[in-house]
């Protein structure tokens, strides 16, 4: 496992798993972006789509993805250094009142017309405004065990988080020590 720098003062970063040839935010822009994978996305997943959503149109639901991933990378990558990634970037868990070490975190687009949006960023928080993005998933349900693929995002915040733990980067000082180490 890697850790790609996104903004060069040292607040976002990602995961670039062995093996992969992106980091896990590139690789997400890309997914979010591929026509193909679009419609066999939607294809094996129009029931949660339908159901939750109430759409029943793929090119609408493509329409809106591209729009969506767009949007967030925006966000996410034409942010100015002194932006505050905290206002992007909420606890995972929606009834989490209180900081915890190397939280699981959670942004998406927020004040979407038509219906909320369910591109998702995950990542863990080092500390204030300091992130490491893990992955990303559409999220068509109400809850991430209900699906393999959001399932596996969960799964990999938490290989990450251990991950972290493990080599003691705690915090965003730890972590750019870490890194310094093993490059």
């Amino acid at each position: 496992m890697k850790f790609d720098k996104i903004l060069e003062n040292n607040t976002l970063w990602a995961v670039r798993y062995d093996g992969a040839k992106d980091n896990a935010l590139q690789t997400l822009f890309e997914q979010w972006n591929d026509l193909e994978w679009l419609v066999d996305f939607f294809l094996a997943n129009m029931s949660d789509l339908t159901s939750y959503f109430k759409i029943t149109d793929i090119n609408q639901a493509i329409y809106d993805t591209i729009e969506d991933s767009h949007r967030m990378q925006c966000l996410i990558l034409d942010i100015s250094p002194d932006a505050d990634l905290d206002l992007l970037f909420r606890p995972l868990e929606n009834n989490r009142t209180r900081e915890m070490l190397l939280g699981k975190e959670k942004a998406r687009i927020k004040n979407r017309p038509q219906h909320s949006s369910w591109l998702r960023i995950y990542a863990i928080k080092l500390e204030p405004g300091c992130y490491i993005i893990t992955g990303g998933a559409i999220k068509l349900t109400h809850t991430m065990q209900e699906r393999a693929h959001t399932l596996a995002e969960l799964n990999k915040m938490e290989e990450v988080r251990n991950y972290l733990l493990s080599e003691g980067a705690i915090d965003a000082d730890g972590f750019v020590e870490f890194l310094s180490e093993i490059q």
